[in-house]
């Protein structure tokens, strides 16, 4: 194949969306017999050393891929734009909330996305946002992201990075590393904690995010607590529902507290003001994560080569058909290429340098910090700006 048809091979996969959770494919019944039949390859024991997480397992698109369809793919309102939007401190800060809140997205159990290769990227623009997404490490797997909002000044930095650890009936992945969101306009800055990934096995197999999130803003002196209640029988036998929600706003300085938030991420979240006791639905999830579209291509030529979607396009290609020889082939060739990129920078003594991002270890933590101030316009876009043309591009490839 010529490099410029390479070029133009792009497999733009449609973001999983609430409904999607209805698909049979996705139940956890479906998908353990996935796994169950894997095993019917694999003899007592067989060395796992380099064992590789079959195509069939896999999402057609990569870890890097859905840390920036977090921020970037939503079906309703702008809710970034709106953390900047409000002119009281107290309602800057439950847009926070909110938005932080719409970051969280539905997962199937036993499948997995692509693990990100070295120096991959993931460029895409949605309205006024613009989000840039690099894979800085290898091992451990470290993922930065850079968005931006051109009409609100807004600045979103991500590092993450995780820990699995195995707890017999369960899989905890600790997601560690920072949010900062920098509303430039208002001088204000928002660190946030992230929820932790639980991947059950028992009583019933599935996959949910658990854990305590925190958001402080010092200039505001207010700070959120929020307890994403795990799907544990001890929580069933409380009466917390799974994907349930709860927590407060309150005054970090005396530690008075504000607002009661309480409701489902998967559903609707309020906050009952506790001076007034009005309540108010801050977020609604059927407005934001249902009917979620791939980005299409605005400008091929401007497509890097690290392009996640560009990087994976033959394995996504093969999942979307389930032509899974096709797949498997694909997803070694991509594996190969980094080890053989990893022994040629090891024998010239060469470091890797990520390309859009600084990145330093202190200790056993990570930190990110984008290069450049803002994040320019993508060749990739869900929407387009007002008064923006898009030419689409008949000959790549787009597959939802």
């Amino acid at each position: 194949m010529a490099e410029e048809e390479m070029r133009k091979h792009l497999v733009l996969a449609k973001p999983f969306s609430l409904e999607d959770e209805k698909d049979s494919e996705h139940t956890a019944s479906s998908v353990i017999r996935k796994i169950l039949s894997l095993f019917k390859t694999v003899r007592p024991g067989s060395d796992l050393t380099n064992f590789q997480l079959p195509p069939q397992l896999n999402l057609p698109r990569s870890q890097l891929q859905c840390y920036g369809e977090m921020v970037y793919s939503f079906g309703g309102q702008d809710l970034l734009g709106e953390c900047s939007r409000r002119d009281l401190p107290i309602e800057r800060f439950k847009s926070v909330v909110t938005w932080n809140i719409s970051t969280l997205r539905p997962l199937v159990f036993g499948m997995s996305p692509y693990n990100s290769v070295l120096g991959e990227t993931h460029h895409v623009s949605n309205g006024h946002i613009n989000v840039m997404a690099e894979q800085v490490v290898h091992h451990p797997p470290v993922s930065a992201l850079h968005a931006t909002h051109e009409q609100e000044n807004i600045d979103v930095t991500w590092c993450q990075y995780f820990t699995p650890k195995f707890r017999g009936t369960y899989v905890d992945v600790e997601v560690k590393g920072k949010r900062v969101m920098k509303l430039l306009n208002r001088k204000e800055t928002y660190e946030m904690d992230q929820p932790r990934l639980i991947m059950r096995f028992l009583p019933a197999p599935g996959a949910h995010w658990a854990g305590k999130v925190k958001i402080k803003c010092p200039e505001t002196d207010l700070e959120a607590e929020l307890h994403l209640i795990s799907d544990s029988f001890i929580e069933r036998f409380r009466g917390n529902n799974n994907r349930s929600l709860k927590g407060k706003i309150l005054e970090s300085s005396s530690g008075h507290q504000l607002y009661n938030i309480y409701g489902h991420w998967d559903r609707t979240v309020m906050a009952k003001n506790l001076k007034t006791g009005e309540v108010e639905v801050i977020y609604n999830a059927k407005e934001n994560i249902t009917g979620l579209k791939p980005p299409t291509v605005k400008n091929l030529q401007e497509v890097m080569e690290s392009e996640s979607t560009m990087v994976w396009s033959e394995v996504s290609e093969g999942i979307l058909k389930k032509d899974w020889e096709r797949a498997r082939e694909a997803k070694i060739l991509v594996e190969e290429k980094q080890r053989e990129a990893l022994k040629q920078r090891e024998a010239s003594g060469e470091s890797w340098v990520p390309k859009h991002f600084s990145v330093v270890k202190k200790g056993k933590d990570w930190d990110c910090s984008p290069l450049q101030p803002t994040v320019p316009r993508a060749p990739l876009i869900i929407t387009e700006v007002e008064g923006e043309i898009i030419n689409r591009v008949q000959d790549s490839k787009t597959l939802c």
